[in-house]
């Protein structure tokens, strides 16, 4: 099957690793790991089984001070780092890598060299080689140790995913009903579909078994996009977002609610009226309960929207839908959940969990119980999942730093 994630050994990655800790670290740099200490730690085991398909994905601890590089769930390297300096800081949050450039010059900081940068944002933050003097001395990106840079360098591709924590967190294994799962992606064929073979049988000298493999080919394409994994983001919607889904299902069930811009005007309020009529309800121009209440279960919801997931492949919005989450005011913190390998066909999948804000909002799991999806939606997104997906919950912002050419971007300081 064609690699779907880079597959270099781990061995290989341990070997320059260590040799880059052994010569860059100075003498004075008490602060950092010793190459015990890092081999201790790249020695971990997890729970998971590993895969050499398993999405690989960065935790950088700015506490720390060290950057660990996992593949799904299993610990694969650690290495020391310096981050931005006072009054330039690293921001913290969901990233990924935009773009890759082996010899690069910085725009901003006197044409200084940026070796094996891969950029994180558009504003300027990047992992790339440089010095390392054993306490944060940057100017806001991630400096790295010249091998490790030139080895993590040829591991990765554009959006794989780098989480800036300030405290040192760990990806964990986590299974939930709130977790999306592969759905069945076969199609069913007319002329090969059981009634029709009755009706109206196959003409031609085949046997059972030829009709069987034609239809088992036919019923099982390839799934065009396998190869790409989704980004998703659940969150919390605005009043003006909280509009645009209002006025969007109006339209669509043919009410006439106007432009969807998140102004209830006069087309949204009339449009409001007449279903209010027809389902004899108080007539009002308010967002009542009892209105939003009836609307929505004609459509099939059992709550009231009140956030919503968006989906992004190679870096383009493709589709988002309208979720509810409990609790709403409580806090969520930001949370980021990765698909783990499976095969086309296959109904299961395991998924990590990596807590971006430490315990703000509490347990993955305690999150994953308050989000509520319809059931038409979930159905679409299984059949949509690729291997090394992933799916945000947060509380935060997103908007000011996604744009083209980004996944999406939360930043939590």
């Amino acid at each position: 099957m064609t690699s779907r994630f880079l597959r270099k050994t781990t061995g290989k990655l341990l070997l320059l690793g260590a040799v880059s800790l052994a010569f860059l670290a100075p003498a004075h740099a008490a602060p950092l790991p010793t190459l015990e200490e890092v081999k201790s730690k790249s020695e971990q085991k997890s729970d998971v089984a590993p895969s050499p398909n398993d999405p690989l994905h960065m935790v950088v601890s700015l506490d720390e001070q060290k950057l660990s590089v996992y593949r799904g769930a299993n610990l694969v390297e650690v290495t020391p780092i310096s981050s931005g300096k006072k009054g330039h800081s690293t921001p913290t949050g969901v990233f990924s890598i935009l773009e890759k450039r082996k010899r690069h010059f910085s725009n901003l900081y006197d044409n200084a060299p940026m070796p094996y940068m891969q950029r994180l944002t558009w504003s300027g933050i990047a992992l790339h080689e440089g010095r390392l003097p054993g306490y944060p001395a940057s100017q806001g990106c991630v400096r790295l140790p010249r091998e490790f840079a030139k080895n993590l360098y040829s591991q990765t591709s554009r959006g794989h995913h780098v989480v800036v924590t300030k405290e040192l967190v760990k990806p964990t294994q986590v299974r939930h009903r709130g977790l999306i799962q592969p759905g069945d992606y076969r199609t069913t064929v007319a002329s090969l579909s059981e009634s029709e073979s009755v009706q109206q049988p196959l003409r031609g000298a085949l046997d059972d078994s030829s009709t069987a493999n034609a239809a088992a080919q036919l019923q099982i394409p390839e799934n065009p996009h396998f190869d790409k994994p989704l980004r998703m983001i659940v969150t919390l919607d605005s009043k003006h977002q909280h509009a645009r889904t209002l006025q969007k299902l109006l339209n669509e069930m043919g009410y006439n609610a106007g432009p969807v811009d998140g102004v209830i005007g006069r087309k949204t309020r009339a449009a409001m009226r007449l279903y209010q009529e027809e389902a004899d309800l108080p007539i009002s121009d308010e967002l009542t309960p009892a209105f939003l209440n009836h609307l929505y279960s004609e459509v099939g919801y059992e709550n009231v929207p009140n956030a919503t997931i968006r989906v992004r492949r190679k870096f383009r919005d493709i589709y988002q839908a309208p979720v509810f989450v409990k609790d709403p005011e409580a806090d969520i913190g930001t949370h980021v959940f990765t698909a783990l390998d499976f095969e086309q066909g296959d109904l299961s999948v395991d998924w990590i969990a990596l807590p971006a804000e430490g315990d703000r909002g509490g347990r993955p799991e305690k999150v994953l119980d308050r989000l509520v999806m319809p059931k038409d939606v979930r159905e679409r997104l299984s059949k949509m999942l690729t291997p090394g997906s992933s799916l945000i919950i947060t509380d935060r912002s997103y908007a000011r730093n996604t744009g083209l050419g980004t996944d999406f971007v939360v930043v939590t300081r």
